[in-house]
């Protein structure tokens, strides 16, 4: 990727429906490279999908947890296993493998405190494997900017 390619980038992450002509405005060129080198983002994993910001709270999801989830052990079958029940479970939107004292981190949204309950006692805890959980809940959101400084 180079300068160009990473302002393209900088301006689609912070409006999705930005049109080829306004983003070559903006760069000073023609529609037509811009397009191409659009096409080549997307071609390349680099641009992965186009989104809606939706305000949660608007639509019914009021709490917002994150979860930690330590294994029981730690064979490869177990892990893919996991892996695989966590992309399964609609309450979690994200979910990494993390290193130090927890093996996992889920971002959790349901809509009250009775729905993280259930999500905890009835999704996560019927996974095979699962050692310790640990929540944290979201008071406030101070900063949620998906958008990364353009690297030059």
């Amino acid at each position: 990727m180079d300068a160009l390619d990473h302002r393209i980038v900088h301006l689609l992450q912070k409006d999705g429906k930005m049109k080829i002509k306004e983003i070559a405005d903006q760069l000073k060129l023609t529609n037509t490279p811009v397009f191409e080198r659009i096409k080549k983002l997307e071609s390349q994993g680099v641009i992965k999908s186009y989104r809606a910001d939706v305000d949660l709270h608007k639509i019914g999801y009021a709490v917002t947890a994150f979860c930690t989830v330590s294994l029981e052990r730690h064979h490869t079958e177990i892990i893919l296993q996991f892996v695989e029940d966590i992309k399964k479970l609609y309450d979690v939107s994200e979910c990494y493998h993390i290193a130090g004292m927890f093996d996992y981190l889920l971002k959790i949204h349901v809509c009250d405190m009775d729905a993280y309950h259930h999500f905890i006692s009835e999704k996560l805890a019927s996974l095979p494997n699962i050692g310790r959980v640990q929540s944290s809940f979201v008071m406030s959101e101070i900063k949620n900017d998906p958008v990364l400084p353009v690297l030059l």
